[in-house]
């Protein structure tokens, strides 16, 4: 529902707060008070164009902010969330507009600038407006179909007939890729065949090029390497280091045993003792380095392995090319030509499954949307039934209102099923049905607007509806009958109602007279209490003149109701 209107300079309203309550609000006054204002900045907010002569005169922009309490589940948070406007469910939500003398319009969502289109999309979900020249959703028929769907409660009829269409469409493009990749295995067979069979006698393995191309910059220094181990090799004989080694072990072990030397702390014996563990460890340390140098002439490093790592790694590289592929990724284009050559001869088989699959899935969203289309026309009937019974008592009997279903094209046939439905109407028997705009005469449209509304009182997601004289032309029981339905609507959603019928003012929870403030010309909202209302009503009851008849008539309305 709407927690509050703010209005700020915008045509003869300089300052205006409104909070309205829950139930019904009628709003009245005198021709040219200002109501119509009030609606239009609403219309402003909600959405509607931007003009400049909005701007009271002498201001430097107009504002009008309203602020509204969907539940959790109001699929306005969900529009929110998609568009990426931060709004926590749950929370109050603001819209607000600004026209300004200079520079563009702006519109924003909880304090965040907006596109003027988001803002009219999250405030059709929240207001409804009918009356003569704007009556909201139900006189589009593109909203026409998803109102029959909450009417008829067909929330699971509807999931299951987008589950099936999702899973038709997957069918169906599963299908095609078949039938592409089949159609150019066929036409490419030969050379998949050859290909294949070149790739199978190479059989690439993952990573190989990499690794020849490494093992090979090492073989290419093989020579190199040769020539420094026997250079080594050579340079070790040639000085017999181990043998010399040996002799001054043995010099320095004499020393170590002369008489007083074993066993002192003295630092010639301790020098003495000290050469002959570093001439122990030389001898250690030549023996390993003779060992090592033994170990590289032992290791694979000639001519003839240089030329199976580049004969190998040549095959790959020029496979690769070929291939348009890197050579290390060539055992997996092997996998996936070998499989498309699988798909070549296999034939028709995979595909005949695919079109199986596809015909199964096609026909259980046949049956979903047979089960959807059936609902919505038993649906359509009990709606077409409902509306009758308001139309009679708002002076509209003659008229008929149905809900035609339609086939839609095969190519538009989907997740929403496989009709479009548009509210349509007759206002004379034998006219011709029409849609709803083009048939009901200004006077007629907001009557079938509210016919429509209570019929389908549960439709819709807005929680405050707006009706803009709905009682035009009409007086005494038809006036009675609509306040009646004003108030049946009330006890679900937020009603306003700007009326000039005392029937209907009376009717209502809450009353606001709008009226001209000062010489000014500006405009002035009163909440009416008992004693003022009765006198509110007495004067739509009596004219300028209010007469104690009109008085005692006006408390006798407001005690009906």
């Amino acid at each position: 529902m709407m927690l509050s209107l703010s209005i700020r300079d915008f045509v003869l309203i300089s300052r205006l707060d409104l909070s309205p309550g829950e139930g019904f609000t009628a709003l009245t006054g005198e021709t040219g008070a200002g109501k119509s204002i009030i609606l239009d900045a609403l219309s402003l907010v909600l959405g509607g164009a931007a003009d400049r002569s909005f701007i009271r005169h002498g201001a430097a922009q107009a504002s009008v902010a309203a602020e509204f309490a969907p539940p959790p589940d109001h699929p306005v948070w969900a529009l929110l969330a998609a568009q990426g406007v931060g709004a926590g469910e749950g929370d109050t939500l603001t819209l607000k507009r600004l026209v300004r003398a200079e520079g563009p319009a702006r519109a924003f969502i909880n304090d965040q600038p907006v596109g003027a289109a988001l803002l009219a999309e999250a405030g059709e979900l929240l207001v409804e407006v009918h009356g003569q020249h704007a009556a909201s959703g139900l006189m589009r028929p593109a909203t026409h179909r998803r109102l029959l769907d909450q009417f008829a409660g067909n929330d699971a009829l509807l999931a299951a007939c987008a589950r099936a269409q999702a899973a038709r469409m997957e069918a169906r493009a599963a299908r095609a890729a078949l039938e592409a990749d089949a159609q150019s295995a066929a036409e490419a067979r030969g050379w998949l065949q050859e290909t294949v069979a070149e790739l199978a006698k190479l059989a690439p393995q993952p990573g190989e090029a990499t690794r020849l191309t490494a093992e090979r910059s090492q073989l290419m220094q093989s020579e190199r390497v040769l020539e420094a181990v026997a250079e080594a090799t050579a340079a070790l004989s040639a000085a017999d280091a181990e043998t010399a080694l040996a002799r001054a072990s043995r010099a320095a072990e004499r020393i170590c045993r002369l008489p007083g030397f074993e066993g002192s702390e003295r630092a010639l014996p301790q020098a003495a003792k000290a050469a002959c563990e570093a001439i122990e460890r030389a001898m250690i340390e030549v023996r390993e380095a003779e060992g090592a140098i033994a170990r590289l002439q032992r290791l694979p490093l000639d001519a003839g392995d240089l030329e199976g790592v580049e004969g190998r790694l040549f095959a790959l590289r020029a496979t690769g090319r070929k291939l348009g592929c890197d050579p290390d990724a060539l055992n997996v284009q092997w996998d996936a030509l070998a499989a498309k050559l699988e798909l070549a001869e296999a034939g028709e088989l995979g595909i005949e499954a695919a079109r199986k699959a596809e015909r199964a899935a096609e026909a259980r969203w046949h049956n979903a949307a047979h089960a959807l289309s059936q609902a919505r026309r038993a649906a359509a009937g009990r709606l077409e039934t409902a509306i009758a019974a308001e139309l009679a008592p708002l002076k509209l009997g003659r008229a008929t209102i149905r809900a035609a279903l339609t086939p839609l094209a095969a190519e538009e046939a989907g997740a929403s099923g496989a009709e479009r439905v548009e509210f349509e109407a007759e206002t004379n028997a034998g006219a011709g049905f029409g849609p709803l705009r083009k048939v009901a005469s200004g006077g007629e449209l907001a009557r079938v607007s509210l016919a429509l509304k209570c019929a389908l009182a549960e439709a819709g997601s807005a929680g405050t509806l707006i009706f803009d004289e709905a009682d035009q032309g009409v007086g005494g029981a038809v006036a009675a009958a609509i306040g009646e339905r004003l108030v049946r609507l009330s006890a679900q959603r937020q009603v306003l109602a700007v009326t000039h019928s005392p029937q209907v003012a009376a009717a209502a929870d809450a009353h606001w007279l709008v009226e001209k403030a000062g010489k000014a010309g500006g405009t002035r909202l009163t909440t009416l209490d008992a004693g003022t209302r009765q006198e509110e009503i007495a004067r739509m009851l009596s004219g300028a003149e209010i007469t104690d008849e009109a008085r005692a008539a006006a408390g006798r309305l407001l005690e009906d109701a």
